[in-house]
């Protein structure tokens, strides 16, 4: 995705992926999840929420989890997510493997679940 960066690391907030997982509240795709963390009046999150869908719609395995950021302030401090939306994306075991901040582009998107898959 467009500003999105590979650290490298195992998982990017330091937590087991197990814990990330359980404090998002939902179950994760079997193959990747897009975590699009959003607030109530931001234009460019609703873009993103219906490409992030379609794609979660085409892909087998792939669930799309929005997170609204103004009612999980601890989880957004800790991941330091500072605008929105900011997309993460998870491999099958919760790891975050990509992230970018900002309205991504659909092909964007599906080049960064490359490393998740």
């Amino acid at each position: 995705m467009r500003g999105s960066d590979d650290t490298g690391r195992p998982d990017e907030d330091g937590a087991a992926p197990t814990a990330l997982a359980a404090e998002l509240g939902t179950a994760l795709g079997e193959r990747a999840t897009l975590v699009q963390f959003s607030s109530a009046f931001c234009a460019p999150c609703r873009a993103t929420r219906r490409v992030l869908d379609e794609i979660a719609g085409m892909l087998p395995g792939v669930t799309h989890v929005e997170i609204d950021a103004e009612a999980r302030l601890d989880l957004v401090r800790r991941l330091e997510i500072v605008r929105t939306p900011t997309v993460l994306v998870l491999d099958a075991g919760g790891r975050v493997v990509r992230r970018a901040a900002g309205q991504p582009r659909k092909a964007d998107v599906i080049a960064a679940l490359g490393a998740a898959l």
